[in-house]
């Protein structure tokens, strides 16, 4: 095979987003390219400052999958032909295919979140359980997605929403032995800030966790298991939906 021919049969993935220098998806994946001997595809970062620039990265030649994260997975949402009636319910895609000049739009979020929470947490022993769910973005739709599926009643507190950080009470907190931590607070290189929350109301009951996935062992999750809490991050998540996502590239 001539080289013009190797690179005309090229695949190329990546990750749109904004600071993302941080990514997980493009060590995820160049790793696993070299662990299954894959010499024909590459991953690449598009940090972007706008969601404008997504029909030039779309139409890149040999660009046949992206993953979409923080700020872009809603606002991608117009710019796809398709999506699928998961990321339809949802509101919100994480997973881009692109064939045949066609693009797609899905959520694996859902997906590796599930996997991940059951993989440590069991619904049949906390039938009664309530979540909180802390922020309001695309992650968060997942989350909501997932506990309409699992039967499980949650509430969000966000900004915007009608219970706030400022006014989370400890009985609140009591209440609700599952809290997943949605927001971007504390994330690498801001390590030292974390949400306004009534520690004090964590028990050795609850179950948290957080989608923070470096540092792996947030401020918020450091505080919450100094009071028993059993404490995750999001590597699993993201690991979970990395795999969905490569299963539905290669089932093109």
């Amino acid at each position: 095979m001539t080289l013009f021919l190797y690179l005309q049969s090229m695949k190329k993935f990546g990750l749109i987003g904004r600071n993302i220098g941080y990514s997980f998806s493009r060590k995820y994946f160049a790793e696993k390219f070299k662990n299954l001997s894959i010499t024909d595809c590459s991953y690449e970062n598009f940090d972007i400052e706008n969601i404008t620039s997504v029909p030039d990265i779309l139409t890149l030649p040999q660009l046949v999958g992206v993953n979409v994260t923080i700020p872009y997975k809603q606002e991608i949402i117009p710019y796809l032909d398709e999506i699928s009636e998961e990321a339809q319910t949802i509101g919100a895609v994480n997973t881009v295919t692109i064939q045949n000049g066609k693009t797609k739009g899905y959520n694996t979020d859902a997906f590796g979140f599930r996997q991940a929470l059951e993989h440590h947490w069991n619904p049949c022993i906390h039938q009664n359980a309530k979540a909180l769910i802390l922020g309001d973005g695309g992650a968060a739709k997942a989350i909501h997605f997932v506990f309409n599926k699992m039967n499980i009643p949650w509430t969000t507190v966000s900004r915007k929403s009608e219970i706030h950080f400022e006014n989370l009470s400890h009985h609140m907190v009591s209440e609700h032995l599952l809290i997943i931590q949605c927001t971007p607070v504390g994330t690498f290189p801001n390590v030292e800030e974390t949400l306004p929350f009534p520690f004090e109301a964590i028990t050795q009951q609850h179950f948290i966790m957080d989608l923070i996935y470096n540092p792996s062992e947030t401020l918020f999750m450091k505080k919450c298991k100094e009071k028993g809490a059993a404490v995750i991050n999001g590597e699993e998540m993201l690991i979970g939906q990395a795999e969905k996502a490569w299963e539905i590239w290669n089932a093109r």
